[in-house]
């Protein structure tokens, strides 16, 4: 597996003042747009820095794709991955090659709280090793305004031109470090891991019924993917904040599980974890000397 970057360009800026930020926008935004045969570049950023970009471009910005980012940033990591892995392989020209402007919504889920924090620099890292065969060059954007100095002096970490950055690998082994809160004093031993039995021992703990089905197929899917059974899995939470952790005698040593999109919106064998990714807010695996745990939390 490689751990640096091949073809994939990410990059980082950090900025403090509208005018910086534009600064920093409107070259990359150039440099895309005289790239030969290459589709219109991506901005993806707050409705207030997509109108500065668009006054700051004039008849130039009908030549780049203006995104919002709560329409890009929807929930977790995962699902930021897979975002992106879909609109690369719809728009991109061959071999990945697209430049994209990023900017994550601050004041939603990333990084409001250490827990966020986490995810989000799990993906800035995972990104190098993901998207590494891929021509793409991305900007990933920091208001210092909004994002807050923890999180940016992580992030820098993840990016391959800020000279600090590490081994993605290694990154997310530090990550995987802390060890997971113990499970609440609720919690109930799950002897049926079907989707049905738990859907009905999660609608029990409130959970809708509508979330129940999703929440519990992650938990079986998932289950049938690291290899764990009934008798080794516990549930405990109230509402969409259900947890259930399952125990495996496997362990998971590839950073990347769960995170490489499917070739096919057909689920197969094996790609439990990445179903699990996309429903959860958090799927956190942690490895011992006997196997692994794998802590699924809905919301």
């Amino acid at each position: 597996m490689p751990t640096h970057p091949t073809s994939f360009d990410h990059r980082m800026t950090v900025y403090a003042t509208d005018n910086v930020g534009l600064a920093a926008a409107l070259p990359f935004l150039t440099e895309a747009l005289d790239a030969p045969e290459e589709p219109p570049p991506v901005a993806i950023a707050s409705a207030h820095n997509l109108g500065l970009v668009r006054d700051a471009l004039a008849q130039d910005a009908q030549r780049v794709t203006l995104i919002d980012h709560t329409d890009w940033y929807t929930g977790s990591a995962a699902n930021a991955v897979a975002q992106s892995a879909g609109y690369l392989a719809a728009h991109a020209a061959p071999g990945g090659r697209i430049h994209l402007l990023m900017e994550p919504v601050w004041n939603g889920r990333a990084g409001r709280s250490p827990r966020e924090t986490t995810e989000w620099i799990r993906y800035e890292a995972l990104a190098n090793l993901l998207f590494a065969p891929l021509a793409t060059t991305a900007l990933c954007a920091y208001d210092t305004r909004t994002a807050g100095p923890a999180i940016i002096d992580a992030a820098r970490r993840a990016h391959p031109d800020t000279g600090v950055y590490e081994d993605p690998v290694r990154l997310a082994a530090e990550l995987d470090a802390v060890p997971l809160p113990p499970p609440a004093p609720d919690a109930e031993l799950l002897t049926d891991l079907t989707a049905d039995a738990v859907a009905r021992r999660t609608r029990d703990r409130g959970l809708a019924a509508a979330d129940a089905e999703l929440f519990a197929t992650a938990v079986a899917e998932a289950a049938e993917a690291v290899g764990a059974h009934g008798g080794d899995a516990l549930l405990w939470g109230r509402d969409t904040h259900c947890v259930c952790e399952l125990r495996s005698g496997r362990r998971l040593e590839d950073p990347l599980v769960g995170f490489v999109p499917p070739d096919t919106t057909d689920l197969e064998p094996g790609q439990g974890l990445w179903y699990a990714r996309q429903v959860c807010a958090y799927v956190d695996v942690r490895n011992d000397r006997d196997g692994s745990t794998v802590r699924l939390q809905y919301a």
